[in-house]
């Protein structure tokens, strides 16, 4: 059925919006530097060296990092399941569907992340009760929930904005051809938005890995939280600068491929004319 292909539209002008760079990486990497030759120059005798101390302390972070990505693969998940849904309400014929879902995505999206985040911890109990049965609510669950709605949000724009983006003649040749709006949704416009949400999609999900440590404010045992834990076991000020831009390292080692592959797809799903 040719007449149910995409249709190749101009694409307009854009600035090229900021992206990770290797140049980044060089940055953080010379930071690192710094930090280690001035921690370095404060070493008493008898105190291990900085690097000696830094990879006593990897483990440590390294499980804390994990943690991270526990978080971002949960939120995001749970995000994207929920946003789907929001950005198809949001083309509904149903006028208060339709409004509902505008005024969500517009509140969770607009809504500070670190607000969200507190709003979660406090307004979730810390346990439940369930037939007679005490069931604790840990603390990573309500700060992956938190991260969650904003993640939500953002998704359920990205989905509005590539099924509106389809051409109106695709819904006009499912109507030709006898499909209802729910067929020609989930048949014949889906499918066709999956290449134009992925760049958006992925890009989302690297702003939501480096946003995992804000879960560290509200005492989740993430990579900042084990990071400053080292820090005060250590009581060395001059560590600081070493610490902390050895952390950004290895989250700039993470996001760095999906930045990069998400340049690669962006180029290759354009609509060119």
């Amino acid at each position: 059925m040719n007449v149910l292909l995409p249709i190749n539209l101009p694409k307009p002008a854009a600035s090229a919006p900021w992206r990770l760079e290797v140049s980044h990486g060089v940055i953080l990497a010379g930071l690192f530097v710094v930090g280690c030759g001035l921690a370095q120059a404060q070493v008493v005798p008898g105190q291990p060296s900085v690097l000696d101390t830094i990879a006593k302390w990897t483990p440590v972070l390294a499980k804390g990092f994990v943690f991270n990505l526990a978080i971002s693969f949960v939120a995001m998940t749970i995000g994207t399941m929920a946003g789907f849904f929001l950005g198809a309400a949001q083309i509904s014929l149903l006028a208060p569907v339709r409004g509902g879902a505008w005024l969500t995505m517009n509140f969770f999206r607009n809504a500070p992340w670190l607000v969200l985040l507190f709003y979660c911890m406090f307004l979730i109990p810390f346990q439940v009760t369930i037939f007679g049965k005490t069931i604790p609510i840990p603390d990573w669950t309500k700060a992956t929930l938190g991260l969650a709605l904003p993640v939500m949000a953002n998704v359920a724009e990205v989905v509005r904005g590539a099924i509106q983006s389809i051409p109106t003649t695709q819904w006009e040749a499912a109507s030709s051809l006898a499909f209802n709006r729910r067929q020609a949704l989930w048949m014949i416009i889906i499918p066709q938005c999956i290449k134009r949400m992925l760049p958006p999609w992925m890009n989302l999900y690297a702003i939501l890995t480096m946003s995992t440590v804000l879960a560290s404010i509200v005492g989740v045992d993430e990579m900042m939280t084990q990071t400053q834990r080292a820090l005060s076991a250590e009581a060395r000020p001059g560590l600081l600068l070493a610490f902390y831009s050895y952390v950004l390292l290895w989250f700039f080692a993470y996001c760095y491929p999906i930045a990069r592959w998400t340049v690669r797809l962006e180029a290759r799903y354009a609509v060119r004319q």
